[in-house]
């Protein structure tokens, strides 16, 4: 019951018993008012009666003491006693006018009767006394016509007496009985009115109030304190505490749910932040390493429930391989083909999840684990694959799904850009048709040298003997086939122990730092006499031998690293004059000349 219904009825009842008890207050006066009427009324009848008892006795003693003594003062006070008379006639008078009873009224009746006969005789006595005749004055008063008389008189007037004082007992009795009643009620009625009012103040102030605002009051506190953890106690009430409890409970699921939203919104800023701090890092990246190396640091921050790879295309576009991973994913292994991955087939993003109806990978393991695919593009180029795994359902790809793609557009053109850039810098600092380092990078690497002084250094030239007849003879392309196949032969042979450049033309040069100048002969005879054992073909057509002069310069023995390459290309020359097909080291000729000189 709501607690205004309560409050309502708890006043109706309080007001009905108040009413009663005002009335009940009222009708107990009332029966006081007729308790004080009954005892004035009863005192009012016993002065009447016992006026008019001594009133007939007085009159009889002194007509007695008169006719006995002959004292004029008992006449005088018997005549006196006349107004006497006149009393007792008021007082019959008055309880004649008073509301009296049948019984009463007749005695009243008889009492006039006998009063007025005892007054006769007296007279008649006082009479024949005053005229002589003393002993019938005396017969008179003492005989018995007047004892009788005055008895009648007297017992009629005691009967009333006896009877009013009965009824005014009875009277008073019964107004002291209502009375008291009335009183008892309407102090019953009183009593109840407190003890209802007292218990409505309990129930609903404390109970039905008190307590579960106080207990409201703390959940209310917590709740502005933002403690969304306190519980709200159901309550079944359907009043306005009831209500009042499911409004802080709709609070409180409101206060979570914005809890909720705030913490998906900071999550959200947060994985916006992560990736810009990534988007720059990308763009100052000016390797492929650092590239992988940026995503593997960020990609398990972003996303923290997945693992990964960071796959790149090669040249041939064939194949990828893993340039990056992270938190060690275990479907997907550090390469695959190209025809491998549904997304790299469709140019889309794939979720590879069988119970999801949809067809996995080839390149994917079966794990529980799903996986989606997600191509790197460029200005219409796939360049890239990107990889996650660990969602137990389709709900977490799905919500991180378009960060995969954002993510995977950056870097898809981060590594564009660092591909666009190596192939850039490959164009200046390579030969485009042998493939090898250029002049360019030849000054640069002498300059080094000469600069930080980094050990012995020993310049090789090598130049390709009668070239321009295969230009004559076959064509320019032909020639061409021929320089890529030199070159081709002079990187294999030298390998790791020093650098191939494409000097101009058809010349190159060799760097080797660190090596000795027999073992750096060495090699140049290896690479001379490789070349002339190795036949060229062009479309199936023997070009014929080619055969290279090579001249060596070596830094040792105090030579000067500034004229490093003159000296090389002096030696080459040399050997050119010598007839070609042959290995001059600067060296050699610098330590035949000075024993020439010696003897």
């Amino acid at each position: 019951m709501r607690i205004s219904t309560i409050t309502n009825w708890a006043y109706g009842v309080t007001v009905g018993l108040t009413l009663l008890a005002g009335g009940a207050f009222i009708l107990s006066a009332r029966s006081a008012d007729f308790e004080r009427r009954a005892v004035v009324e009863s005192q009012v009848f016993n002065e009447l009666s016992e006026q008019l008892a001594m009133a007939a006795e007085q009159t009889s003693e002194d007509a007695r003491l008169f006719v006995m003594r002959g004292e004029d003062r008992h006449l005088q006070a018997f005549r006196g006693d006349e107004k006497g008379e006149r009393d007792r006639e008021q007082a019959i008078k008055s309880l004649k006018s008073a509301a009296l009873s049948s019984r009463e009224a007749a005695l009243i009746q008889e009492v006039e009767q006998d009063g007025e006969a005892l007054d006769a005789l007296e007279e008649r006595a006082v009479a024949a006394y005053t005229g002589g005749d003393q002993e019938g004055a005396r017969q008179t008063l003492f005989g018995p016509e007047h004892e009788r008389i005055q008895g009648d008189l007297l017992t009629s007037v005691r009967q009333f007496t006896d009877l009013v004082a009965t009824r005014t007992s009875d009277a008073l009795a019964e107004a002291k009985e209502w009375s008291d009643f009335w009183g008892a009620v309407a102090k019953s009625l009183l009593g109840l009115t407190a003890a209802v009012f007292l218990g409505v103040l309990y129930f609903v102030l404390r109970r039905r109030v008190a307590m579960p605002l106080m207990r409201m009051t703390g959940i209310v506190n917590r709740l502005a304190k933002q403690d969304y953890a306190v519980e709200v106690l159901p309550d079944s009430r359907r009043d306005e505490i009831g209500e009042m409890n499911d409004a802080i409970q709709i609070f409180r699921d409101n206060g979570l749910e914005r809890e909720r939203l705030d913490a998906e919104r900071r999550e959200d800023q947060r994985t916006k932040d992560l990736i810009l701090q990534m988007m720059h890092r990308l763009q100052a990246c000016q390797r492929q390493e650092e590239l992988a190396e940026v995503v593997s640091l960020f990609a398990p921050q972003i996303f923290p429930n997945f693992a990964g790879h960071l796959y790149v295309m090669n040249d041939s576009r064939t194949a990828l391989s893993s340039i990056g991973s992270w938190r060690e994913p275990r479907r997907a292994g550090p390469a695959l083909t190209s025809a491998e991955c549904w997304a790299l087939r469709r140019g889309r993003p794939h979720v590879s999840d069988a119970a999801a109806g949809d067809i996995p990978c080839q390149h994917l393991s079966h794990a529980e684990e799903m996986g989606i695919c997600v191509p790197l593009s460029a200005q219409g180029d796939t360049v890239g694959l990107l990889y996650f795994e660990g969602a137990s359902d389709g709900q977490a790809i799905a919500a991180a799904r378009l960060y995969f793609e954002l993510i995977a557009e950056n870097i898809g053109l981060g590594v564009a850009n660092l591909q666009l850039r190596d192939r850039l810098m490959g164009l200046a600092i390579r030969d485009g048709l042998t493939g090898l380092l250029n002049r360019r990078s030849l000054d640069e690497a002498l300059n080094r040298i000469a600069r930080d002084g980094a050990g012995d250094a020993i310049a090789i030239m090598a130049d390709i003997d009668h070239f321009k007849r295969f230009n004559d003879e076959f064509g320019h392309d032909a020639g061409d086939e021929v320089m890529r196949r030199v070159s081709a032969i002079l990187s294999g042979a030298v390998g790791d122990a020093g650098i191939v450049y494409r000097f101009g033309g058809e010349e190159f040069a060799i760097l080797l730092t660190g090596a000795s100048e027999d073992s750096a002969l060495d090699l140049a005879e290896k690479l001379r006499t490789l070349i002339a054992a190795t036949p060229v073909t062009y479309h199936g057509r023997l070009l014929g031998a080619v055969t290279i002069s090579v001249g060596a310069a070596s830094t040792a023995r105090d030579a000067p690293s500034a004229d490093l390459l003159l000296r090389a290309d002096a030696a080459l020359l040399n050997a050119k004059s010598k007839g070609r097909n042959r290995t001059i080291a600067d060296w050699v000729e610098r330590a035949a000349s000075d024993r020439r000189r010696a003897v």
